[in-house]
């Protein structure tokens, strides 16, 4: 077993029930990621990407197959013990930020910490590093309706990355945003990539996001139909 695989997912079928009979979202996937990955999850509206991160977070179970994370199956947990997975070891990036609007910049960071009881000293420390990664610092007590749209995300990886997650989920992070707004998310999210070491999956069919990404796995009725090294991932990202 390859110590550096922290994700695996080993014929994976997803079906919903339509009807009289069902939907089939996922077909007989098989998939692993490396520790440090970054990369995308790729296809038109349809093909399944989501319902497949989804699976990856511990959002949803597949009907048939076998999946893991960082060795712990995904199979059979109990809500609270997907909720304490996704607690400590994942991230989630979403295309509607899902901020809290009452709360400020730091608060909203904050939260995640708050459910885990981690020590005020320890919070404080880590949502200001959090923000400095993002570039936010000067916007601790700004609530989200003060900021822009590439703030707001900015905010939303901060949040996801407080906790120091060995995963990152984003889905179609860069959907609401401008074409400058959005470099500037993903330059952000390489970085934390390339620093901490962070493996990033990304669900997209945004040609920017895919510059961005060094592995791109493409998905069409349900079935990947593709997995390729990107060698100019960033290079002609602009």
């Amino acid at each position: 077993m390859n110590k550096d695989t922290i994700i695996r997912l080993e014929r994976i079928v997803k079906n919903f029930p339509v009807g009289t009979g069902y939907f089939t979202a996922l077909n007989n996937i098989t998939l692993k990621f490396e520790k440090g990955e970054f990369a995308g999850l790729v296809g038109p509206s349809g093909s399944g990407k989501t319902t497949l991160l989804n699976i990856i977070g511990s959002l949803d179970t597949p009907t048939e197959g076998k999946a893991s994370i960082m060795d712990k199956s995904l199979i059979g947990l109990s809500h609270k013990e997907s909720a304490q997975l996704r607690s400590k070891h994942i991230g989630f990036i979403f295309q509607t930020y899902n901020l809290l609007p009452v709360y400020t910049v730091y608060e909203n960071v904050e939260f995640t910490l708050l459910l885990q009881k981690v020590p005020l000293s320890e919070r404080r420390k880590a949502v200001m590093e959090a923000l400095e990664w993002v570039g936010l610092t000067d916007k601790v007590n700004s609530k989200p309706s003060m900021l822009s749209g590439g703030e707001s995300q900015r905010v939303a990886i901060a949040r996801s990355m407080v906790k120091k997650p060995e995963v990152v989920l984003a889905d179609e992070p860069t959907a609401n945003l401008d074409s400058v707004n959005s470099h500037h998310i993903l330059q952000t999210m390489k970085k934390l990539n390339e620093e901490l070491k962070v493996t990033f999956i990304f669900a997209t069919h945004d040609e920017k996001v895919m510059q961005y990404l060094s592995r791109i796995i493409s998905l069409a009725d349900g079935k990947i139909v593709g997995d390729t090294i990107n060698p100019n991932h960033g290079s002609n990202a602009q």
